[in-house]
């Protein structure tokens, strides 16, 4: 084994004392599981001491920052750590598929660990997004050896990931499409797609037909963006096999989550956590102040210690985990017992004039214009506006409405889920609702905590309400602050805008404006739900 290359050795050092020098190797061959040779890194402590198998399957390359963050971050703390390609990604054999290889690939690497003079009998997987995806499709047919697994800002479903209610995830298709398409190819062919998807982002989802104006951002045709876009049906054959949801159903090992409020893998995160509890696990849960991303940089000082806790726990069998539900609220940590806790509801009701409290009669309504879409700002978002901001300029566009409560006589804290209720029609039947909660300042400051979002169509009956998850939060309303529910008929490109026809996404090139009208009072009692604390 060889020094580390500088840069990491510089990173390491800054990062502050730990235990170990590290070594690694490069491009291990690992047979896959129709003989395809993926090519994995090999981190390990200076020591002759025998060290546990940490196991991260990436298929963004095996470079900066999964060889910091993963590969010398936790080999300087004991660990083997094995950084591999996933098929088809960063020099490893095969055809990349999102879904269909991962499973029996992961399976033929925890094989390979078995023949290993070094290996201990005992490995734990780490990592994120995509990254926690192949974790829960390995949990498919859990192996015996493995001891812990880590799973941060966690996919598990792909339909689910792109699509909302019938509505692609827009942002995320071409987010995700460059770093898929590009990212394993190394730093300079990943820069370089990232700089042509900015530089003709607005052609891509302003133009039509979209299967056109796409081309551009990706670098020509992608069959692959396409096909997520041309299935908007989550029960569609085309999805099948890209839920890998049941593991949570039959895993056994000790499993550790980690997201933020303003994840855009939070609810899935979330709903995976039930499902485990369900099963008769015990996972632990750490929800903070992040985005996607930011996880990674802000929360790393909590992000890491809490997987070497996880690890040194389950790993090494030492000790016991401190808390079960860590949440950030305002900056404050919360220990809870269990997600999500005990709440008394706080029900607000958007009224006339803007108002939100006590029931009052009357409508609001507003115009929503396809060729000029309510853009995405904001939240779970992976564009440089991501996270918590300051709202005003948003709801000062004449497409968005606002409903918003005087100030508050005292604080209000609340942790768990909102919703909103809402008695709404589109003069086209063919309408979206996206809905906010934010948390005004005596300043005026307008900023956001939690969101969602609706697909209606002409089925929809008139005289239902419509029922919108906001999305999880934590979130302390502070005395002489106010609560304001936010409402717009889009949220473009983290969604992808309404036609107005229910023509096909891919294809359609006409565009139709609706009149969205939001009823309320006695015979229409649209609410907003609180969970507070």
């Amino acid at each position: 084994m060889e020094r580390l290359p500088f840069f990491l050795r510089l990173l390491r050092r800054r990062a502050g004392a730990a235990p170990y020098e590290v070594r690694w190797e490069r491009d291990l061959e690992i047979p896959a599981a129709d003989g395809s040779t993926l090519l994995a890194d090999h981190y390990a402590p200076v020591t002759d001491e025998p060290c546990p198998v940490l196991l991260v399957r990436s298929a963004y390359g095996r470079g900066f920052p999964w060889n910091s963050l993963y590969g010398a971050g936790f080999a300087a703390h004991g660990y083997r750590v094995i950084v591999q390609s996933t098929r088809g990604t960063g020099g490893s054999g095969g055809s990349f598929h999102l879904w269909r290889n991962e499973a029996a690939d992961g399976q033929a690497t925890v094989d390979w660990l078995r023949k290993q003079e070094w290996f201990t009998g005992a490995f734990a997987t780490i990592g994120s997004s995509y990254l926690s995806y192949v974790q829960w499709a390995l949990g498919l047919d859990p192996p015996p050896e493995w001891r812990a697994a880590i799973l941060q800002v966690p996919a598990h479903d792909f339909s689910r990931a792109f699509y909302l209610q019938g509505a692609f995830r827009l942002e995320l298709g071409l987010i995700s499409g460059t770093a898929f398409f590009h990212q394993s190819a190394g730093p300079a062919a990943y820069l370089r797609a990232l700089l042509r998807l900015t530089l003709n982002l607005r052609h891509a989802v302003r133009g039509l037909p979209l299967f056109d104006s796409y081309r551009r951002a990706l670098g020509g045709r992608r069959q692959e963006f396409e096909d997520w876009a041309n299935h908007p049906d989550q029960d569609d054959l085309f999805w099948a096999g890209s839920d890998a949801g049941p593991a949570a159903d039959r895993m056994t090992v000790p499993v550790s989550l980690v997201s933020g409020w303003h994840d855009l893998t939070l609810e899935p995160a979330l709903d995976q956590y039930a499902r485990l509890r369900a099963a008769g696990q015990e996972p632990t849960l750490m929800i903070g102040p992040w985005t996607h991303t930011s996880a990674f940089d802000k929360g790393w000082p909590d992000v890491f210690p809490d997987a070497l806790e996880h690890l040194r726990v389950h790993l090494l069998g030492e000790g016991e985990r401190s808390t079960r539900v860590r949440v950030s609220v305002n900056g404050e940590w919360r220990e809870l017992s269990q997600w999500p806790p005990p709440n008394s509801p706080v029900r607000l009701h958007p009224g006339p004039d803007g108002t939100l409290g006590d029931l009052a009669g009357g409508a609001t309504s507003f115009d929503y214009d396809p060729a000029d879409p309510t853009p995405s700002f904001a939240g779970q978002l992976q564009s440089p506006s991501q996270g918590a901001r300051d709202n005003r300029s948003l709801e000062s566009r004449g497409d968005v409405r606002t409903f918003t409560t005087g100030p508050l006589p005292e604080a209000l804290e609340i942790i768990g889920t909102p919703t909103a209720d809402l008695y709404a029609t589109g003069s086209t039947g063919h309408f979206d609702l996206f809905v906010r909660l934010c948390d005004v300042d005596p300043g005026g400051r307008s900023v956001n905590v939690c969101d969602g979002f609706a697909r209606l169509t002409p089925d929809h009956a008139d005289e239902d309400p419509v029922h919108i998850v906001l999305g999880a939060a934590g979130h302390r309303f502070e005395a002489g602050h106010r609560i304001r529910l936010q409402v717009s008929g889009g949220a473009h490109p983290r969604f992808a805008r309404n036609y107005g026809t229910g023509e096909p996404l891919g294809t359609a090139v006409r565009l139709v404006a609706t009149r969205t009208t939001v009823h309320h009072g006695p015979e229409h009692p649209s609410v907003l739900t609180l969970p507070g604390v």
